[in-house]
């Protein structure tokens, strides 16, 4: 989708804050890209969004007064976080309190490492990049890396993630090194949270969590797309479930 001036909606706009879970850097491709999905989103929506970088280290892992004003939590890339606690703290708040959610590269990956420990009860989930010992490695490296690739994708199944997708396949752009890891992905079968993008090789590429207002993950980069001037589906998908 190419959004213009034009395409905005002449009615009262309402506000939406919503949170950049991470630690910006100006040089990560990933996190100027999301400046200007918000650039773009402004322009289509009938809602004004307010994007607000939340530092890791401003998050206390517990305590969520400084979590409850937010419309919406996306989790963004380049990860290892400087607080992953606090990163999964938010997270966590965000599945718990039905509030819209959005985990891309990073965001995807401790997205998973998050239900794995609260839900499925697994403490000793662990993210490779920062125990390579791990004893329950559930993201590891991938077979090929994805630094700088772009890769076609496959939505598995009927679900929130094929209606915010709009489309049966796609080519994605990544930067990313860690995915689930395929030796604990049937932990995911039974419950509502479920695999639904893939990889034409089968490697999991996108989750959704079933019964929540919206809870997406995207191993790839939506984001992206903004810097060629279009605002990715999954992220304007994600911008109207937080104007709700």
């Amino acid at each position: 989708m190419v959004c213009t001036p034009g395409d905005s909606l002449a009615v009262t706009r309402l506000h939406a804050r919503i949170a950049l879970v991470g630690d910006f850097d100006p040089g990560v491709t990933a996190h100027r890209a999301i400046v200007q999905c918000f650039a773009r989103g402004a322009d289509c929506a009938a809602f004004e969004l307010e994007p607000i970088w939340v530092a890791t280290e401003s998050i206390v892992p517990g305590n969520s007064e400084v979590l409850k004003s937010f419309s919406g939590f996306w989790c963004v890339p380049a990860s290892p976080y400087r607080n992953t606690a606090a990163a999964l703290w938010a997270i966590q708040f965000a599945r718990e309190h039905d509030v819209p959610f959005l985990g891309t590269c990073g965001g995807f990956q401790h997205a998973l490492l998050e239900y794995a420990r609260n839900v499925l009860g697994l403490a000793d989930a662990q993210h490779a990049e920062s125990d390579p010992e791990a004893a329950l490695p559930l993201l590891t490296y991938l077979e090929c890396s994805l630094v700088e690739a772009a890769q076609q994708i496959r939505v598995a199944g009927d679900g929130p993630f094929r209606d915010a997708y709009g489309a049966d396949s796609g080519m994605e752009k990544y930067r990313c090194r860690y995915g689930l890891n395929p030796k604990f992905e049937h932990l995911f079968k039974a419950g509502p949270m479920q695999i639904a993008a893939r990889s034409v090789e089968g490697e999991a590429r996108g989750f959704e969590l079933r019964g929540h207002r919206f809870y997406l993950g995207t191993l790839f980069q939506p984001e992206r797309r903004a810097l060629e001037g279009e605002l990715h589906p999954i992220v304007k998908a994600f911008f109207g479930a937080c104007s709700k």
